[in-house]
């Protein structure tokens, strides 16, 4: 989701430089701590203002690992590129569309067992599928409530960000960004779908997920025990972002489908969260930000993706949406996680 209105853009073909902080194993975790549980090794601006085959490679909002280890990185403007998992180098460029042919603000992405791409857009909002090549191949359904107003009570650019397939395949996660009209404010919803034999999914559970004040969530990862990372974002003007990691475990939480209003009310068992780390606590490693920030290693960040394991922690991969904006960044981030 853009944070705020873009009001000028830019097409510079310059990379910035990668960062050369590279983690050696035991003592960089130890010296690269954003908190106790989550270490940075390094970040990557590389891909910062640059095009591939004619399209700009920014505005990123969703990462994935493919089937072939190759990265998939979602652009909200309606572009999935295929990166080389070690240097980030474009490699492809899918673009993609609804059934009219209209570009999408494409924000959460999964890669599903069979390779297709489970893409949403946030202006329905809607999920579809899609093959390798950005043909439709199916279309899920999405309860009215979470439709934006007037159809249903969500806001505008505020509903799928976060979308996950948890361990299995068999269950698929999407993260509302920001409360609908009616629920507390610091309540968001996850709304899941369960994959039936035929290999469709249907509507399945709804959680309530308690989110910070002033925050919204970008998104959602699962982790191989079933449980949840969850990214928490916000921007305030003259000082910048704020983005913390939590730990999140629905399997307890009450189904909250048929609860219209969720105002904090006895006997919904919420989400349990437990934070992992605030990014803004993160050593910069030499960082520099275009415009005020808490740590100049910070920026829009909107995607992430549990990339594989480093002994007893889960390496995760974060990157964030520059908006094709002069005065943002788009940095990846690699972090390690003990859940």
């Amino acid at each position: 989701m853009r944070l705020r209105t873009v009001l000028a853009t830019t097409t510079a073909a310059l990379a910035a430089a990668t960062c050369l902080t590279a983690a050696g194993p035991a003592n960089a975790q130890q010296n690269h701590a954003c908190s106790p549980s989550v270490s940075i090794d390094r970040f990557s601006d590389a891909l910062d203002k640059t095009t591939y085959d004619g399209t700009f490679v920014g505005n990123l909002s969703a990462l994935a690992v493919d089937r072939d280890g190759s990265l998939a990185a979602l652009s909200d403007r309606s572009s999935l590129f295929g990166l080389d998992a070690r240097t980030l180098q474009p490699r492809r460029v899918v673009p993609l569309a609804d059934e009219n042919g209209t570009a999408l603000d494409s924000e959460g992405l999964a890669i599903d067992h069979d390779g297709t791409r489970l893409i949403t857009s946030e202006t329905e909002p809607s999920i579809r599928r899609y093959s390798t090549a950005g043909r439709i191949l199916d279309r899920l359904p999405v309860p009215p409530s979470l439709q934006v107003a007037p159809a249903g009570r969500a806001v505008a650019n505020g509903t799928f960000e976060g979308l996950t397939l948890l361990p299995g395949g068999r269950t698929l996660l999407a993260s509302m960004e920001y409360a609908l009209t009616g629920d507390s404010p610091t309540i968001v919803r996850f709304q899941t779908w369960e994959r039936t034999k035929g290999g469709r999914f249907t509507l399945g559970a709804q959680y309530a997920y308690p989110v910070d004040a002033g925050l919204g969530v970008p998104e959602v990862q699962a982790t191989p025990d079933g449980r949840l990372l969850v990214l928490e974002r916000g921007f305030t003007s003259g000082v910048g972002n704020t983005v913390r990691l939590y730990l999140a475990d629905p399997r307890r939480a009450t189904d909250t489908s048929g609860i219209e209003n969720l105002t904090g009310q006895a006997g919904v068992r919420p989400v349990r969260k437990t934070l992992l780390a605030d990014i803004a606590d993160c050593p910069s490693l030499g960082a520099t930000a275009k415009q005020p920030q808490p740590n100049p290693l910070l920026d829009n960040i909107e995607g992430m993706v549990v990339t594989g394991r480093a002994g007893d922690r889960l390496k995760v991969l974060l990157v964030s949406d520059d908006n094709q904006n002069a005065v943002q960044t788009t940095r990846f981030s690699y972090l390690r996680v003990r859940i």
